[in-house]
């Protein structure tokens, strides 16, 4: 193989990967401006609804045979996917989207460190608890971070954690079509609870195209270029680059939706980022902690 072919394959899945996280970030801002006219529990109960109906008549989870012991994880992993959802959309409602998603990155990145010993590690954790330091109000003065849209970041983050250990044992040998799965059981629960808690701007018709552009940019789109992506990457550099995305996300509110962070939440996306990206390039294999089913949140 020539070296021009051996750097496409190298640069093409990386492109598609950043154009996954560009569109589920886009696809976020999108949702945010449509708070005011449906609010958080309404944008979650069109974008996971919609997005099911997508990923239903992709995948098609009805042909699925699940073995009797992935009944119940599949089952938590659904309501997780679902609580994850709810919980991010209810906490960009008062935080910037950029550290809605760092402090979602945590549940994740403990999940990864959870039981390291290494010297190394305990970098990658101080590098985190130091960023949670200067995005949560805690012990100083801050002005930007809303506490109760923080801890709506946080439990996103410790439900994304449940949807990777439960997605593991789910059926991770079914592929996309256990996300479809987990998608269609997270919806029968917060597609209703969404509605009940929506404005009553929900129910204009006039929402449908911009509800089946959200499910799009943050669910059918990235989720198809992640796959691709993940079956041309190392899974090391696969979860590497998704370190970025909280970086993404700022960028993404600082262009559609004015949101500007000071130079200490910058700094501390970037503990946080190096923190995510530090311990997935020295991670023991073994403990790689790259979800097989997807990644469908936000």
């Amino acid at each position: 193989m020539s070296s021009s072919h051996v750097k496409n394959a190298i640069w093409l899945p990386v492109l598609v990967l950043l154009i996954a996280m560009t569109s589920i970030q886009g696809g976020a801002a999108l949702a945010k401006t449509l708070f005011p006219t449906v609010g958080a529990p309404g944008i979650t109960a069109l974008r996971l609804g919609l997005g099911t109906i997508i990923l239903c008549a992709i995948f098609k989870p009805w042909r699925l045979r699940f073995q009797r012991n992935q009944i119940l994880p599949l089952v938590i992993y659904g309501l997780a996917l679902g609580g994850m959802n709810y919980s991010f959309y209810l906490s960009i409602r008062t935080v910037p989207l950029g550290i809605a998603v760092a402090l979602e990155f945590t549940g994740p990145l403990v999940l990864a460190l959870a039981g390291s010993r290494r010297p190394l590690d305990f970098l990658w954790v101080g590098l985190a608890v130091l960023g949670l330091y200067f995005l949560l109000p805690v012990g100083h003065s801050i002005d930007s971070v809303d506490p109760l849209g923080a801890l709506y970041a946080l439990t996103a983050g410790a439900l994304w954690a449940v949807y990777i250990i439960t997605g593991k044992r789910a059926g991770s040998e079914h592929g996309p079509a256990t996300a479809a799965a987990g998608s269609l059981i997270g919806a029968l629960v917060f597609v209703p609870l969404g509605l009940v808690y929506a404005n009553p701007g929900v129910w204009s018709l006039s929402l449908i195209p911009v509800g089946l552009a959200i499910a799009v940019l943050s669910s059918a789109l990235p989720y198809s270029l992640e796959m691709v992506a993940l079956t041309r990457l190392p899974a090391r550099t696969f979860g590497t680059l998704m370190s970025l995305e909280p970086a993404m996300a700022a960028i993404s509110g600082m262009l559609f939706l004015g949101e500007v962070l000071t130079l200490p939440q910058w700094l501390a996306l970037l503990a946080i980022i190096t923190a995510s990206a530090g311990s997935t390039m020295t991670m023991r294999p073994a403990k790689q902690a790259i979800d097989p089913v997807g990644e469908i949140k936000e």
